[in-house]
């Protein structure tokens, strides 16, 4: 069990913790600080991730300081930030809009003459008429997100609609697109 230069045990600084003694929090930061910080590296690239992760990590620590088990002080803190880690990845995953194939975008804007990409043109104009079919507000929608590639938050918040209603109406589109596709195909 780790102990500090003054004999101090993780188990005691957990009993602290769980008293709620402010200074508890910053003596298990400075003891594991370092490997928490190089695990979230290992987890995600990006400095603010990492910075997010190991301050939550720590903060998790603070609010449950009497669940943690006294002899898995590290081991906990590294589980906690793994864990925080696949929040993060899940929530922005929720958030991430859909958007079109990219051979169908750039076909839109290539001038190329191969089968491909006017099969890729015929697609994009196809699905390009069956979204200018659709009511107003799912039209603007589909345009936002799977045209513009603009997230489910960001097209909310400019339509002045919730982030389930977004999802809701690219949902219901996708929906009637491929409908429409079955009925064309048989």
């Amino acid at each position: 069990m780790p102990v500090d230069d003054s004999g101090v045990t993780d188990a005691v600084l957990l009993e602290r913790l769980a008293r709620g003694e402010p200074d508890a929090l910053g003596a298990v930061f400075d003891r594991h600080a370092s490997a928490v910080t190089r695990y979230a590296w290992a987890l995600a690239a990006d400095r603010r991730d990492v910075e997010e992760l190991v301050q939550d990590t720590f903060l998790t620590a603070w609010r449950r300081g009497a669940a943690i088990p006294q002899e898995s002080l590290l081991p906990w803190l590294l589980v906690t930030c793994r864990n925080l880690n696949l929040n993060l990845q899940r929530a922005r995953a929720k958030h991430r809009a859909d958007e079109l194939r990219d051979d169908l975008l750039a076909a839109s804007g290539a001038q190329r003459a191969d089968d491909d990409s006017e099969d890729a043109r015929e697609q994009l104009r196809w699905v390009m008429a069956e979204i200018e079919r659709l009511p107003a507000v799912d039209r603007r929608v589909c345009e936002l997100c799977l045209i513009e590639g603009r997230s489910y938050a960001e097209a909310a918040e400019q339509l002045g609609l919730t982030v389930g209603a977004v999802k809701q109406r690219v949902l219901r589109s996708r929906t009637r697109l491929r409908k429409v596709v079955t009925d064309d195909e048989n």
